[in-house]
């Protein structure tokens, strides 16, 4: 007879699909399509299929790529890691899914190459080089930023290609360098929000991040000091009380976090389930907003 657990599993072909869907972490999508929609903020390109080629690369294809990356070289720390294996954080493969993993990126990323080539020329090359380089320089072996604090958060400077990726795409004037530091910070303090997550299992497997080199409550103060900056900038530049008090109303809580709640311990795994829900819930009635108001695009 039939092993019953084994007929329950899915075909091979789905156990694929899902694996690689994972490896993409489309927990964080709506985050990369937050960055996507500020260049085109109040702009009508909902008809153009440039902006819906974007968006779809920034998705799937683009969250293989620095995730998967990501998976490969952290198999065995990933083993451990209780957050792992969910469409949230990301996929925990087998030895056999992770050596293949390669090669379905390469083939992802050629595609759009050659896709962003067509639609906008050789340039483009020059862009995906520099994406890739940033994710190589992540990810490297043994001298990998993400191996060393502070440069592990300021290599997530590379988000702000995303930027230039929409207004290449939309063909829209660059964003004002404002928001590309807004981006900048934002995307280095949710970076060290993600360490905390993973404190104890990266300190288990030898790893140095921020996070694990300065401790716990510093790295909160370090978010919190990081939100109340980005929150002047939007007040003093953009004059959007909605997003700047938001930010502000953030760095209280990673204040208070840091010294009353949870202090120096990571959160626990049912906290950050509900924290990046909660997270893509905001992604997506604050793209809204800052679509349809230019909050973080318009000078005033």
């Amino acid at each position: 007879m039939a092993d019953p657990a084994r007929s329950a599993r899915p075909p091979s072909l789905a156990r694929g699909f899902i694996f690689l869907l994972k490896t993409s972490r489309p927990g964080f999508w709506l985050t990369a399509i937050w960055f996507y929609l500020l260049p085109v903020s109040q702009q009508h390109v909902f008809g153009s299929s440039r902006f819906w080629i974007g968006i779809l690369f920034v998705t799937f294809p683009f969250g293989l790529l620095i995730y998967g990356w990501n998976d490969i070289m952290d198999a065995e720390i990933d083993r451990l890691n209780a957050r792992k294996d969910t469409f949230l954080f990301g996929a925990r493969g087998t030895k056999d899914q992770l050596r293949k993993l390669p090669w379905f990126i390469a083939a992802t990323q050629i595609a759009f190459a050659m896709l962003f080539v067509q639609l906008e020329g050789w340039r483009m090359l020059v862009w995906y080089s520099a994406l890739v380089g940033a994710v190589a320089i992540y990810n490297w072996p043994r001298i990998g930023f993400k191996n060393f604090p502070v440069v592990d958060m300021v290599n997530q400077l590379g988000y702000l290609l995303v930027f230039w990726l929409s207004s290449t795409l939309n063909q829209l004037p660059p964003l004002p360098w404002q928001t590309c530091v807004f981006g900048g910070l934002f995307a280095m303090h949710s970076h060290v929000l993600g360490e905390i997550m993973d404190v104890d299992i990266d300190r288990e497997g030898g790893r140095r991040t921020t996070a694990v080199v300065v401790g716990v409550t510093p790295s909160k103060c370090i978010i919190a000091a990081f939100l109340i900056f980005e929150s002047w900038l939007i007040l003093h530049f953009f004059r959007d009380p909605v997003v700047g008090w938001f930010l502000l109303l953030g760095a209280l809580w990673f204040v208070v976090d840091a010294f009353v709640l949870f202090k120096s311990r990571a959160y626990p795994l049912w906290l950050t389930r509900w924290f990046l829900t909660g997270w893509n819930l905001m992604a997506i009635g604050s793209g809204w907003w800052v679509w349809s108001t230019g909050a973080l695009s318009r000078l005033r």
